[in-house]
């Protein structure tokens, strides 16, 4: 979609949203980020599945990148409470295994794949380097934990201390508690993390016209207004 098609669309959309709503949109937008993804390999209980989107909206993560090789993801609403809704949910269904396709899309993106899982090579969560490079951070189901494709494709590994008998977390605090230090450590570096003009731009619009009722009848009227626009 081309900028100035885009952003008269926006002008025009403005007026069918309350004002603060507009404002809040602006507001979080200042703190959204691409340059930490969460990437969820083969997650089958709905509510540690949906319990991670909140997780991710709360912590201003837009982007989740969803692998299903054996399970379908599943989001319980009660549980996501609509945070799926103002995210950029990436869905990698299209093969029987789909985990490295996915992971050397992402790397070809240039977003280091570090995996959460107690390894030999690993490093403690408070002892993570951003300032290497854009990260994804993959988490795997619960009980399996990530796979082999995953091991092999990953470029570092990282785990949460842990002082007690239980082995691990469960996922949706694992993804939480990483989330909440990286996204922390990133707010208080040097690191350019914010997204760029045009990204918040696009985003803006998505939110606005998941925000109205009926919003296809209105960019028709535009369309209609302002037939010299071209939309892509």
């Amino acid at each position: 979609m081309k900028a100035s098609y885009r952003d008269q669309l926006i002008t025009y959309l403005s007026q069918f949203l309350l004002e603060r709503r507009i404002l809040r949109f602006d507001e979080i937008l200042k703190n959204r980020t691409e340059h930490l993804i969460v990437v969820l390999e083969d997650i089958y209980q709905s509510q540690n599945a949906s319990a991670v989107l909140r997780t991710c909206d709360c912590f201003g993560i837009q982007d989740v990148h969803i692998i299903e090789n054996y399970h379908n993801y599943k989001i319980n609403p009660d549980v996501a409470m609509g945070s799926d809704k103002w995210l950029n949910l990436h869905f990698h269904d299209q093969k029987a295994q789909n985990t490295i396709p996915a992971l050397k899309k992402l790397k070809r993106e240039g977003y280091r794949i570090v995996a959460t899982t107690p390894h030999k090579d690993d490093i403690n969560l408070e002892e993570f380097d951003l300032t290497k490079g854009k990260v994804a951070l993959v988490f795997g189901s619960e009980v399996p934990g990530i796979s082999q494709e995953v091991m092999q494709e990953a470029d570092e590994f990282m785990k949460i201390p842990m002082y007690g008998f239980t082995e691990s977390f469960n996922i949706s605090v694992s993804a939480a508690i990483c989330m909440h230090h990286l996204i922390w450590d990133l707010h208080q570096s040097d690191i350019d993390w914010h997204l760029p003009f045009e990204r918040k731009q696009d985003l803006k619009l998505d939110w606005m016209i998941k925000s109205l009722k009926k919003p296809e009848l209105l960019i028709q009227n535009f369309k209609k207004i302002n037939p010299h626009l071209a939309s892509i």
